[in-house]
């Protein structure tokens, strides 16, 4: 049985991602004894005619989609994807009786309007690997199923996360474009962020990769394919359980070191652990900060306070490490005075770059989007297709974004809008230059190599 396998992400900001969750699909399924083909949209310059020949070439079995975002998730310049993906199954449809699958995060999050909205046949909800091996075997089998239909497990279970079938062709595009080599080390959160839809996508318990198959997937990156930095991918790098030392030791074990960065949770790591992470090639991390006073920190589910992320700012800073902060206006709780507080917080901060952003996408399972309802934001019977950004009542979005453009603009290192810098970057990557590119607008002497 042949199954090809099409990533519909077009998304470039700030920076092309290689579509790690279709190729970890493909290696589930090659080692399930299924041959997969792999085909990347953005690759193939959003070719709705490259992609009717690859499908027409290969005649698949079944066809499988897979949705990275909706949107971009970004008020200030809007970005919604879903028709894309709609003149996807379309041009399939026209060359194709074989069956149309979605999945992926973005699918996951409103899997039945989604599924209808967009005409295929059926939808992995959550993770894919088991879960796709299970839907085309049963295709196989020539059992009956129902169409539309939604596939899905009661619960996160699956505790053996294999690795991705990393594509030569797709990964060669991304890297050349000046992208990250993407790795997943582990999946869930158990963090209770009001906004977040992590805990709902992949679980609320840490379920760590084992660490000597992760390794052996950045070795082949950087051996293989030319990768130049790794990114790690998850929610949060560094977990309260340590999996991630685990990992590192394991890399410094082998005497492996590569440029990487990933995600933080501001907290005061040893020193030990800082000098791990500087020995196998750390070249920047990106703090999830989110929230730039005391009181939006709490609002927002965060249980760190603001002194945490100056501290942790600083400990990086202090060893030599890039950082880049992301923060939101406007969370529950935000008045004219928090707003204000929060732009002089950010100002403070040194020898770090951060990204601001208005409103908060609400997604649907959180609680932020319960507390919405209660808020007359929403009326609850909104099916959240199209964005709607939470905005606290108490400050007026057109004084917000008038206040903190005209409070950053003389700050290099304060980016408002957050994607204002893009244009730099894609000149940066025509250029040449590979890796963080935010890091470019510190000081020369705190620049990743």
């Amino acid at each position: 049985m042949k199954i090809v396998l099409v990533d519909s992400n077009v998304a470039i900001s700030p920076y092309l991602v290689y579509p790690l969750g279709m190729s970890m699909v493909a290696r589930a399924l090659v080692n399930a004894g299924y041959e997969v083909v792999q085909y990347d949209f953005l690759q193939n310059d959003q070719s709705l005619s490259r992609l009717r020949e690859c499908v027409q070439n290969e005649k698949p079995d079944a066809v499988g989609i897979s949705m990275r975002n909706i949107d971009n998730v970004n008020l200030m310049n809007e970005q919604e994807y879903i028709g894309v993906v709609k003149s996807i199954v379309k041009e399939i449809k026209a060359v194709t009786d074989a069956k149309i699958i979605l999945g992926g995060t973005a699918f996951s999050l409103l899997p039945d309007t989604l599924l209808e909205h967009l005409g295929a046949d059926y939808g992995i909800v959550g993770e894919g690997e088991e879960l796709m091996i299970k839907l085309v075997g049963s295709l196989e089998q020539g059992e009956e199923i129902p169409e539309p239909v939604l596939i899905a497990e009661s619960s996160m279970t699956s505790s053996q996360i294999q690795g991705a079938l990393y594509d030569s062709n797709i990964m060669a595009y991304y890297l050349e474009n000046g992208s990250l080599a993407n790795v997943q080390t582990k999946r869930g959160c158990p963090h209770k962020c009001i906004y977040c839809s992590y805990p709902a996508l992949e679980g609320s318990r840490i379920r760590p990769r084992d660490e000597k198959d992760t390794v052996d997937d950045m070795e082949i990156l950087v051996k293989k394919h030319g990768a130049r930095m790794i990114f790690f991918t998850d929610s949060i790098f560094n977990d309260g359980e340590g999996h991630y030392i685990d990992l590192l030791n394991e890399m410094e074990r082998r005497g492996f070191s590569v440029p990487w960065t990933a995600y933080i949770k501001p907290e005061i790591l040893e020193q030990s652990i800082i000098d791990l992470m500087i020995r196998t090639g750390v070249r920047g991390v990106e703090l999830g900060s989110d929230g730039a006073t005391d009181t939006t920190l709490k609002a927002l589910g965060k249980s760190f306070l603001f002194k945490d992320i100056v501290a942790c700012n600083q400990l990086f800073a202090d060893n030599g490490i890039a950082t880049a902060n992301f923060f939101m206006f406007g969370a529950p709780g935000e008045t004219p005075e928090t707003a204000d507080e929060g732009i002089k917080n950010i100002i403070s901060l040194e020898n770090t770059v951060s990204f601001m952003f208005i409103g908060i996408r609400i997604l649907p399972g959180t609680s932020l989007k319960h507390m919405a309802v209660k808020q007359g934001i929403l009326t609850g019977q909104e099916n959240l297709l199209s964005p709607v950004y939470y905005i606290s009542p108490d400050v007026d979005k057109k004084w917000l974004e008038e206040t903190m453009e005209k409070a950053f603009k003389p700050h290099r290192h304060c980016v408002f809008p957050p994607d204002s810098y893009d244009r730099s970057v894609k000149f940066l990557h025509k250029l040449g230059h590979k890796g963080l590119m935010w890091d470019m607008l510190l000081p020369k002497s705190r620049r990743s190599s």
